[in-house]
């Protein structure tokens, strides 16, 4: 069945076919192709945007400034990544304790919840900027904590979402 006439043959059909589309790939690029591809750009429009380079770099808001300004409105949508563990309800435990009054509260106070000895590194209290830095990063400011919520990295998020918390206590 395979003989070597076979073998001849598949391989000078193979050997066409490149043939065919080399050269319809060169007759293609000298019909679509202009001559002045390659010329400098004869003119150029402003848009009016500045280059990414150019600009000067946008400064970070500090955590108090952001707060100053923040956004219970806007905080309210990021409520819902702590709503599976946590409740606005006072006195209505979930896997983590009620967070109804939480701003200014002190650390691990809440009575009939078993809290994890790690949050007495946190400080006295759960000012917002301590409430900020552990919603930013649970694990780095009590290491060994049961949270294990990934954190928020948006200084403004954090900030509308502890606005958010102390509108609804």
């Amino acid at each position: 069945m395979f003989d070597t006439m076979t073998v001849t043959k598949a391989i000078a059909a193979f050997c066409g076919a490149l043939l065919i589309f080399l050269l319809g790939n060169w007759v293609a690029n000298v019909i679509f192709v202009p001559g002045n591809a390659n010329a400098p750009q004869a003119f150029i429009i402003d848009t009016g945007s500045d280059d990414a380079a150019d600009a000067e770099p946008v400064a970070e808001l500090s955590f108090e400034e952001a707060f100053e300004v923040a956004d219970a409105a806007a905080g309210s949508r990021l409520w819902s990544q702590c709503r599976a563990c946590h409740a606005l309800e006072a006195g209505r435990n979930g896997v983590g304790p009620y967070l109804h009054g939480v701003v200014n509260r002190e650390i691990g106070a809440i009575d009939g919840f078993n809290y994890s000895g790690a949050l007495t590194q946190a400080g006295d209290a759960w000012t917002p900027e301590i409430l900020s830095a552990f919603i930013e990063n649970p694990n780095a400011v009590t290491p060994g904590t049961s949270m294990s919520f990934r954190g928020i990295s948006s200084v403004q998020d954090r900030a509308n979402l502890i606005a958010y918390m102390e509108s609804e206590s």
